[in-house]
C-alpha cells in the first residue's frame, strides 16, 4: 500500500511516497509565500502532491504546525502561514485527489514516525516524543495509538510555568538565545571543551530534567525519545538531566524502567504523517 506523507512547515514542505514503511520517492520544496492567499496555498500544495501521487496511492497524511480538529481535518491558526486561519484541509484534498486524507499536528505526526521506527517486536507501550527546536513539541503514543486530547493539544507541557517563564523558554533554543548564545555556536564551543559552553549545557540539562520529571508525572512513559536539532547535543546535557531526575523524581522504579532514546532522522516527519 502506498501512502503519501506530507510535513508542512513555515519554511519548507516535505513530501514522500511511503511503501512498506520506507520512503520510495520524496521531494522538498519551499513552503508558501507569506502573502499567498488560501487558494494559492492549496493550489501550490496540490501541485507538489501531483508530482508524487500515483494511481495506487491509497491515502494522504498531513502534519501541520497548528491546532487541528482531527476528526474533521480542519486546521486552525497555522504558525507562519497567515492565510490558514480555518482550513478544511481534509475535505479540500479529498475532493481534489479522491482518497482518504488524515490531518494532525506535526508533533503528533513526528511521534508516530518515531514509534514506527522501533522494531515490530520492541514497540514501546507508552512513548513520549519530545522535540527540541525553536520551541518544545511533544507527542504521545500509547499502545500504538496517538493520544491527541480533545483539541489536539495533549502534550503541550512546554507551556507550564517554570522559573520566571515557561518550560519552553528553558528547554529549547530560546534558552541559549536568552543566555546570549546561538545554540549551534554553543555546541561547537562545547565540542572544543570551552568551560562556559559546557556550563551552559549543564544548566540546560537541569532544565531538561525538570521537563522530563513533568513528562513522567503526566504520562508515566516506558520510553521517551528526544528529537530536534538540540538532540544532537545530548552528550553535553545528558548527565545533568539524569542527575536532576534522580534527585527530584520520587519513584525510583519508574526511573529504572524508563528508556531514553535519541532520534534525529530527517525522514521521520514524513513517515509519521503517512501513519496517522
Amino acid at each position: 500500500m502506498a501512502t503519501l506523507g506530507i510535513d508542512i512547515g513555515g519554511t519548507n514542505l516535505s513530501l514522500g511516497l511511503v511503501e512498506g514503511g520506507k520512503i520510495v520517492q520524496g521531494i522538498h520544496c519551499p513552503s508558501f509565500r507569506p502573502n499567498a492567499t488560501l487558494d494559492e496555498t492549496l493550489d501550490y500544495l496540490s501541485a507538489q502532491i501531483r508530482i508524487l501521487f500515483l494511481p495506487g496511492t491509497e491515502k494522504i497524511g498531513v502534519g501541520v504546525p497548528s491546532v487541528v480538529d482531527v476528526k474533521k481535518g480542519i486546521v486552525y491558526d497555522t504558525q507562519n502561514i497567515p492565510s490558514w486561519v480555518e482550513v478544511p484541509l481534509k475535505d479540500c484534498l479529498e475532493e481534489r485527489f479522491g482518497v482518504p486524507v488524515a490531518v494532525n499536528n506535526d508533533a503528533n505526526c513526528f511521534a508516530m514516525g518515531v514509534y514506527g521506527n522501533y522494531p515490530a517486536d520492541a514497540k514501546p507501550e507508552t512513548l513520549v516524543v519530545v522535540t527540541l527546536g525553536t520551541g518544545v513539541g511533544m507527542g504521545i503514543v500509547n499502545e500504538g495509538k496517538l493520544f491527541c486530547g480533545a483539541n489536539c493539544g495533549a502534550g503541550e507541557l512546554g507551556c507550564l510555568p517554570f522559573k520566571d517563564g515557561i518550560l519552553e523558554d528553558y528547554c529549547s533554543k530560546k534558552f541559549f538565545t536568552g543566555a546570549g548564545w546561538d545554540s549551534r555556536d554553543a555546541a561547537d564551543k562545547a565540542k572544543e571543551g570551552d568551560p562556559d559552553a559546557l556550563l551552559l549545557f549543564d544548566e540546560f540539562g537541569q532544565n531538561m530534567g525538570a521537563l522530563l520529571c513533568t513528562v513522567m508525572y503526566a504520562y508515566d512513559p516506558t520510553h521517551v525519545a528526544i528529537s530536534g536539532g538540540i538532540a544532537n547535543n545530548y552528550p553535553f546535557f545528558r548527565q545533568a538531566m539524569e542527575e536532576y531526575v534522580r534527585a527530584h523524581f520520587p519513584y525510583r522504579k519508574a526511573i529504572e524502567r524508563l528508556t531514553i532514546d535519541i532520534c534525529t532522522d530527517d525522514n521521520i516527519p514524513i513517515l509519521g504523517a503517512s501513519l496517522i
